[in-house]
């Protein structure tokens, strides 16, 4: 996935949604704290793509990193997901909305390429439509352009996979899904990655899994490793083969989550986690 010219794909992601005012310097924060990859998104609805570039402005300035040590990751969001803060015209073809976005991300983040440019999610919630495949074609030619090294997709179901993989679709390199305990953490969806060798990002590990980190077993685990059962879920999520996310706004917690990156837990756990919800 990566050549001499490019930072490789991180082992954790920080996520910059819902950040508002904040997304600056929880950037900067992240950062600074050992993160060297980001991901946001050019839907100004949960995430503000240019507070995210005033952050790595900031870190460029000063020396902690140069852009060829990060890995950064955007997206392109339909209409529907967005709010009246577009950033394409809404007139224009789907084909050029990909553009006009990739474009705006490109200056909101002050790089002329990232990393990974991810499909915010398909057009139907249970088929990958004409629409789809229109943007996806769209996001190839971004790729082929090199103002991104990597495609991804994310909120998918199997069903779009299998719909893809059917059309003979070029495959993305990630998937990134909100995970959750009491649905398998996503089994069927992350079996169809690692068969076709696609990364799957986990996000929402924590907060879509409260009740799991007060149960016994991650509990127990996490006080045989002097941990916190925060890090004992992204020790499980590595150990399963995600590439985790998180959206922390806490210093301590960045730090903590980070150092749950050399916590190696026994296959029992692993399984014992993952049989959780069944």
């Amino acid at each position: 996935m990566t050549t001499a010219q490019h930072s490789p794909t991180p082992t954790f992601l920080y996520g910059t949604a819902w950040k508002e005012s904040r997304t600056a310097a929880l950037t900067e924060l992240a950062i600074r704290s050992g993160f060297r990859g980001i991901d946001t998104a050019n839907q100004r609805r949960h995430y503000f793509e240019a507070g995210v570039g005033e952050g790595l402005a900031a870190v460029y300035r000063v020396g902690v990193v140069k852009r060829i040590d990060l890995f950064l990751q955007t997206k392109f969001t339909y209409q529907d997901g967005q709010d009246h803060r577009l950033p394409y015209d809404p007139a224009a073809s789907l084909s050029d909305q990909v553009a006009q976005s990739m474009a705006s991300s490109l200056e909101h983040l002050g790089t002329d390429y990232v990393d990974s440019y991810v499909l915010h999610g398909p057009s139907s919630r249970f088929d990958w439509t004409t629409e789809d495949f229109e943007v996806w074609q769209a996001m190839i030619k971004e790729r082929d352009a090199g103002r991104t090294r990597l495609l991804g997709v994310s909120n998918v179901d199997l069903s779009h996979l299998q719909q893809m993989a059917r059309a003979h679709a070029e495959a993305p390199a990630f998937v990134q899904n909100r995970c959750y305990a009491r649905l398998g953490w996503d089994r069927e969806v992350r079996a169809f990655c690692r068969e076709r060798k696609i990364t799957y990002q986990g996000f929402s590990l924590l907060t879509a899994n409260k009740d799991v980190l007060r149960d016994s077993v991650v509990t127990s685990a996490a006080m045989r490793a002097h941990a916190t059962p925060a890090q004992i879920i992204f020790a499980f999520a590595r150990a399963v083969g995600m590439l985790p996310l998180t959206g922390t706004s806490s210093a301590e917690h960045m730090q903590q989550d980070l150092a749950s990156l050399g916590l190696e837990l026994p296959p029992e756990t692993v399984q014992a986690i993952e049989s959780l919800a069944g």
